[in-house]
């Protein structure tokens, strides 16, 4: 277990980053009108991976989860939420005992699997959309972060620091 919470703490700061990067008044920004906007998207991301982990913990998904706090305005109040939730979330799961994380969970009815598969059907969920929000930067003028090593604007931001 604690290789997989190891995982999901080095994808949560990438992922941060990457929502930190949405610039605070581009949140609306969308590639094309079907799409969600970039505030949309990162509160999905987050508000995933809250109802993910909140769910292995108690055992069962809460479906009827709350919307966007209307405090949780740009992306600066999303990477906020997300990172105080991922804590407290992080704190719950290392607590899971062997028995907990094998209990097998509904999901939707769509599938049953043990609480700690979900883990990983979070994470990929999370990287996946991470992946989509990362696209969006660069059209709204925005600078691309390290993800899984230098990004080039992360790069070009290095090589203008050593001159």
């Amino acid at each position: 277990m604690q290789i997989s919470l190891a995982a999901f703490q080095n994808e949560h700061r990438a992922t941060r980053r990457v929502i930190e990067a949405i610039p605070l008044d581009r949140g609306d920004y969308r590639p094309d009108a079907v799409s969600k906007s970039a505030l949309d998207l990162a509160w999905h991301i987050a508000a995933s991976e809250n109802f993910f982990m909140t769910g292995i913990a108690a055992g069962a998904f809460n479906y009827a989860q709350p919307g966007r706090p209307e405090s949780v305005r740009n992306s600066a109040d999303i990477a906020a939420w997300h990172a105080e939730t991922f804590q407290t979330n992080m704190a719950r799961l290392s607590e899971l005992s062997g028995e907990q994380l094998v209990k097998v969970m509904d999901f939707r009815g769509l599938f049953q699997q043990p609480a700690v598969m979900f883990l990983q059907v979070s994470l990929n969920h999370s990287i996946h959309h991470r992946g989509q929000l990362s696209t969006y930067l660069r059209p709204m003028g925005a600078k691309v972060p390290s993800i899984y090593g230098e990004s080039h604007d992360h790069a070009e931001a290095r090589k203008a620091a050593q001159t």
